[in-house]
């Protein structure tokens, strides 16, 4: 099962403070919106999310249709087919995909230690 790209989605008390922290350790923003509360950034391969009061824990994010800084792939398989192929293996939902929509979609789920997953396609 091919989840898409991995980052680390951090929910930040202070979008500025921790963007000027993790800039310290060589990561560059490259996306998002810090009007709008959320940043994406970089560090080689490794890729993380700071998103100011988005959410209420940290998590696991993967997005379907992407490599590392968001370049498109051209096949990947359907944020709903994952879905799909989750449910048939008894995962239980925190949020669903739509199965009836097309084109971007999310849903959540929980690790066993309650740290949330979430599967954002955005294409």
């Amino acid at each position: 099962m091919e989840l898409g790209a991995f980052s680390l989605s951090l929910a930040v008390k202070n979008l500025a403070a921790s963007r000027a922290f993790y800039e310290k350790l060589g990561f560059q923003a490259f996306g998002g919106d810090a009007a709008q509360g959320w940043l994406i950034l970089h560090n080689g391969g490794c890729v993380i999310g700071l998103f100011e009061g988005m959410f209420e824990k940290n998590m696991l994010t993967f997005n379907p249709g992407w490599r590392e800084k968001a370049e498109p792939l051209e096949e990947f398989t359907d944020v709903r087919e994952l879905q799909k192929q989750l449910k048939s293996k008894g995962v239980a939902f925190k949020a669903e995909a739509d199965e009836a929509s097309t084109g971007p979609a999310s849903f959540m789920i929980m690790d066993p230690d309650g740290n949330p997953i979430l599967v954002d396609q955005h294409r």
